[in-house]
């Protein structure tokens, strides 16, 4: 949906991350990885801002434990390309429904970010920011991909006693979340929001000297 030729309509709260979204680079989203080399495979992930009782939320997945690859690690809705779909929005759009049965009639992108390389396992990976304008029911469509979904309220996110750092045990440290019922957010989602957030001026001071270690469940290798 666009009005006027500029967008979709936001509401007010989101529109500053559209702003910021026109103006971010590679370095501004992180210092510590190059651009994506050519070989680089083409992925998307979801980053879908809703409302639940007036109150902005963002969509996340817990990862099947099972997984040979960053198990039991909370993310966006996202994965590799394929031929069809058209674009980094038509990837996002249609892992969503794969992962937990996304109606993308009331979803609306608005913004793109620069692809940002994962070295583990090579991939070149785009966020596309989208408003959910009519929330749908969502759930867990396949159990050996994903564990559970949940909408995490922005509120959470900001508070500074929910946030600190992770190690893991190969030494690299990154932004976390303790988003509740165990689960912690970290690694390459985790440095997505934390940017995001402090990019709009949404960040609050907290703790960085807190440090703990990577949850068991997820110690996968740090992206």
């Amino acid at each position: 949906m666009t009005h006027g030729g500029v967008g979709p309509l936001l509401p007010p709260w989101l529109q500053p991350f559209r702003e910021v979204a026109r103006s971010m680079t590679v370095d501004t989203l992180s210092r510590q990885l190059p651009p994506p080399p050519s070989g680089a495979r083409e992925s998307a992930v979801l980053m879908l801002f809703g409302e639940t009782a007036g109150e902005p939320d963002l969509l996340f997945t817990e990862r099947s434990h099972d997984l040979r690859s960053h198990a039991g690690q909370v993310s966006f809705p996202g994965g590799s390309a394929d031929p069809g779909d058209g674009g980094p929005a038509g990837t996002a759009l249609r892992e969503a429904i794969e992962e937990v049965g996304l109606l993308v009639d009331g979803v609306d992108v608005f913004a793109e970010l620069p692809p940002l390389w994962v070295p583990p396992s090579n991939h070149a990976v785009t966020t596309v920011l989208a408003w959910w304008r009519h929330p749908s029911d969502v759930t867990v469509v396949d159990p050996a991909e994903v564990a559970s979904v949940r909408r995490i309220p922005l509120a959470e996110l900001i508070d500074p006693e929910c946030r600190f750092t992770v190690r893991h045990p190969s030494g690299w440290k990154g932004p976390a979340f303790d988003i509740g019922n165990g689960l912690v957010l970290w690694g390459f989602t985790a440095g997505l929001v934390a940017r995001m957030l402090a990019a709009v001026g949404w960040e609050r001071p907290w703790d960085e000297s807190v440090i703990r270690p990577v949850p068991v469940t997820s110690r996968g290798r740090a992206s």
